[in-house]
């Protein structure tokens, strides 16, 4: 059975990165081809050094003017690729090469609490100041519109009165690390 390439973007600190390295580490079956970054200076850079996993910057440019990522992408050969905390709207080449083959997580229960300009403690504050009872996880298929692609998969968690924003990040990322792995690798297997 051929090995299953991920490719994943980051933009960030990686902490959901590092947890989908972590979760295929020992997998015959699932690879990590490379992580992608549209920030010189993100942490997760340093996490795929760490974790011996190959990580490519690129700019705005070579992302959205030219097909330079998207030959970088092809290159590598993805079965899927992995949106953790990228914050940049997808081209359009690159959903039509890989149409379905995309796949983001969103801080919150979409359709609510979507769209640009909507990603971590932004999407936690507004939850907090809608008096939200319950927040979740949404992984879900990456269109041409921000957060309007197809629901894979949605997680919830429980909110109470006394909680901050802190506390709904916290509540987020624990549900982040807990679902998005394994929907990957069932997205992988079907």
């Amino acid at each position: 059975m051929k090995t299953k390439r991920l490719v994943l973007f980051a933009s960030g600190s990686g902490s959901n990165v590092e947890n989908i390295i972590h979760y295929f580490h020992n997998s015959t079956k699932v690879t990590i081809a490379s992580v992608l970054t549209n920030k010189r200076d993100a942490k997760v850079i340093d996490k795929c050094n760490r974790l011996n996993i190959n990580a490519l910057y690129f700019n705005r440019n070579a992302f959205s003017k030219t097909d330079c990522v998207l030959d970088i992408v092809k290159a590598l050969q993805p079965d899927l690729i992995v949106l953790a905390g990228f914050l940049w709207k997808i081209p359009r080449n690159l959903i039509q090469t890989y149409p379905n083959q995309i796949v983001n997580i969103h801080p919150a229960l979409l359709p609510k609490y979507g769209g640009k300009g909507m990603y971590g403690m932004r999407v936690h504050k507004a939850v907090k100041a809608n008096n939200e009872t319950e927040t979740g996880i949404t992984i879900h298929y990456v269109n041409e519109n921000y957060d309007e692609g197809a629901i894979i998969h949605q997680a919830k968690t429980i909110l109470l009165p006394e909680d901050n924003v802190a506390d709904i990040a916290q509540k987020i990322h624990k549900l982040e690390y807990e679902h998005f792995p394994k929907v990957i690798e069932k997205l992988l297997n079907e």
